[in-house]
């Protein structure tokens, strides 16, 4: 398997008298003398070449290395007894560039991840004392792709829940799989397609920096690395939004009633997701609440009174926040009629209340004339 190498920028060793001995530096082997046909030193007829015997040989661990994986060049070397101490340096190369570090005294080269690119053609060189003394025959390194299997997606929030105006992240994972991955993103079962990364990675991310209530949808991704396309299954996303101002409206036309109506209430928010819960305010007392578990508005009645005069509000709660609606002025009028009534009740009451008051004066007045008479016929004459 051995065989004598003549190495490129083989050194010359001149000759020494008529017995044609060559002085080779160490580790070389003298060979038989050379007339070389142009000679550049005319006092030396003669040289001797040097060679050196040397057998490479480049090995692979593992020999079909799967992407992403470490992979152990070896250079290994059968030096005749001879030539055992010579200190050699060697250097690795893919296809015909030189792999770092370049020359080493190490005959191993450990490349700490090949791709799919990296299948190609290798092979490794060694020198003794500057000179190229050999070289390997090439191998060829198969990397070995790994297809992706168990692609799921997962969100952030977790479970898919987001209120209107938050960030979502739709987040892709593979189980595995080697290699450039290209990963796409669809909104809906019909697939509309979102975005498309392409990265060396299991996980990749898409975002949406502010969700709208449109983005309320089922959602899912897809992966492949060139060896067919691994689908996730489908996750919904739920978009919870804040209520906003609620308005109210009072049943009565012109906001005014009279004592004895029946007054109904009407708080209702544009938008918010349900259940919501209404409260209803005169001034800042609380007169009551009424929810609405599919959304839409509520109502709160009152039999109306003279004191039910005021201002009235109404608050929205879905849970994300309150809000408050503008007041509403309520007048409540007693009818012409019914004020008349009353003058006379108060005129009436009045004068009972007058006449009571003379007749107890007057009788006060005759008691106190009697007892006066009674006092001066009893007085001694």
């Amino acid at each position: 398997m051995g065989q004598d190498v003549l190495a490129k920028g083989t050194p010359r060793a001149t000759c020494g008298g008529r017995e044609g001995r060559s002085v080779c530096p160490l580790g070389w082997v003298s060979v038989s003398f050379q007339t070389l046909p142009r000679n550049p030193e005319p006092h030396c007829p003669q040289l001797c070449a040097c060679s050196f015997s040397l057998v490479l040989l480049l090995t692979a661990r593992p020999p079909r290395p799967t992407e992403g994986t470490a992979v152990t060049l070896t250079c290994e070397t059968w030096l005749p007894p001879q030539q055992a101490d010579v200190q050699l340096q060697f250097c690795f190369f893919r296809d015909d560039r030189a792999l770092e570090p370049g020359w080493s005294r190490s005959p191993e080269l450990q490349v700490s991840a090949v791709w799919s690119e990296d299948s190609v053609s290798y092979r490794c060189e060694a020198q003794a004392a500057g000179s190229t003394v050999g070289r390997s025959k090439p191998i060829q390194v198969q990397v070995q792709r790994v297809s992706v299997y168990n692609v799921s997606l997962e969100t952030r929030p977790p479970g898919g829940h987001v209120v209107e105006g938050q960030k979502l992240v739709l987040v892709c994972l593979a189980a595995g799989g080697t290699g450039d991955i290209t990963f796409v993103w669809y909104k809906g079962t019909l697939g509309l397609t979102l975005e498309t990364k392409t990265q060396r990675s299991l996980t990749a991310e898409f975002e949406l920096p502010a969700v709208k209530e449109s983005d309320a949808e089922q959602y899912y991704c897809a992966a492949d690395n060139g060896r067919g396309p691994c689908l996730s299954g489908l996750v919904s996303v739920t978009v919870t939004v804040p209520v906003s101002r609620p308005v109210l409206t009072l049943g009565a036309p012109g906001a005014r009633a009279e004592p004895g109506d029946l007054l109904q209430l009407r708080c209702e928010a544009p938008r918010g997701s349900p259940p919501i819960l209404y409260w209803f305010y005169r001034g800042d007392v609380a007169l009551g609440s009424s929810p609405a578990p599919s959304g839409g508005g509520a109502s709160l009645n009152l039999s109306v009174t003279e004191e039910h005069s005021g201002n009235y509000s109404c608050e929205a709660d879905n849970g994300l926040g309150a809000q408050r609606s503008e007041a509403v002025t309520l007048s409540v009028t007693v009818p012409a009629g019914d004020r008349k009534r009353l003058t006379l009740v108060i005129v009436e009451g009045l004068l009972s209340t007058l006449g009571l008051g003379s007749a107890a004066l007057l009788f006060c007045c005759w008691l106190k004339r009697k007892v006066g008479r009674r006092s001066t016929g009893d007085a001694p004459r």
